[in-house]
């Protein structure tokens, strides 16, 4: 979808101009795939916006770049003091956040040696992700999700988004919405941007993060929301076949949010409706984070400015 420009951009430390946060053609992440990023959300609250999981976010940024051996230059207050004040500065909310940092300028070369590690950070307004009303209709990918001890599945990087791209690419020239990848051993991983939820039984089912699963913020959150609603949650591997025989299956992502899923391979999920336990928990995390139901979990970070949206349930 097109991005919605903005006024300003956090670049190391310092508010630019949006047509001015541009890199040179030679700098190191254009040739080497070498960023590691984050995705966040502002959501509108009752009486203003607030953040969903700022520090954790920029938690998980900071240690992308430690396992690719990035030294970014900022701590991790000081990130999230720089989300806060790029949404107050472009007054814009609710919104999508992306931080980023990347190899710049320096030399070329596989090694990122003499190449300056930036940070930016731009928001803008983005709605619904995943499209689909009532649920989305996904495909099992015929590209695996990165294998163990190749690309490091646990860092948000940038050059991860490219086997992302090949499984996005393929479900969509075939008429979905989205596809899911296996792991190198035909097991379910994720989406291509989303992790996956199992509903059998009665019992959620996620795959753990050895299928080459990202340690997803919002997953982390539909695992303590299900927990505290009481429901039975287990982390286990899961195989492919359990997803055409599941009552319910659902993403879960910043960009995602809650999706229900339809269907998987024209294989419809339960009785092809939202299902009980994916609106229950769904109903919870939209709660939580338009400010309709208490912070619990103490997962919002309040900015000051005022929400340009009527706040729904």
């Amino acid at each position: 979808m097109p991005i919605q420009t903005t006024s300003k951009i956090w670049h190391n430390g310092n508010m630019i101009p949006w047509e001015d946060a541009t890199l040179h053609v030679m700098s190191h992440v254009i040739h080497y795939g070498s960023s590691v990023f984050e995705g966040i959300r502002c959501y509108q609250q009752p009486n203003g916006a607030a953040v969903f999981r700022l520090p954790e976010h920029m938690q998980r940024l900071l240690d992308s770049a430690k396992i690719y051996r990035m030294e970014i230059p900022f701590n991790l207050e000081e990130l999230c003091a720089g989300v806060v004040d790029l949404i107050e500065a472009n007054g814009v909310a609710p919104c999508y956040i992306r931080p980023i940092a990347l190899r710049g300028y320096g030399e070329i070369g596989v090694s990122p040696k003499g190449s300056p590690v930036e940070v930016y950070m731009a928001n803008f307004p983005w709605g619904k992700y995943i499209e689909g009303h009532g649920g989305a209709d996904v495909c099992i990918s015929s590209w695996n999700r990165l294998a163990p001890n190749t690309m490091p599945a646990l860092a948000k990087a940038g050059a991860n988004y490219m086997n992302s791209q090949l499984i996005k690419m393929e479900a969509e020239v075939n008429g979905y919405q989205e596809g899911i990848g296996l792991d190198v051993n035909g097991l379910v991983s994720e989406g291509s941007g989303e992790n996956i939820f199992v509903v059998r039984n009665g019992v959620i089912y996620t795959p753990p993060l050895s299928n080459s699963a990202l340690s997803g913020i919002t997953r982390d959150s539909v695992l303590t929301i299900a927990r505290h609603l009481g429901l039975q949650v287990i982390e286990q591997s899961i195989p492919r076949e359990m997803l055409y025989i599941a009552d319910e299956v659902f993403f879960t992502g910043t960009a995602a949010e809650v999706s229900p899923i339809r269907s998987i391979d024209k294989i419809v999920v339960g009785d092809g409706k939202t299902g009980e336990l994916t609106k229950k928990i769904a109903d919870e995390f939209f709660g939580i984070a338009n400010g309709l139901k208490p912070d619990r979990f103490g997962w919002l970070t309040p900015v000051k400015v005022q929400a340009g949206e009527p706040v729904s349930a």
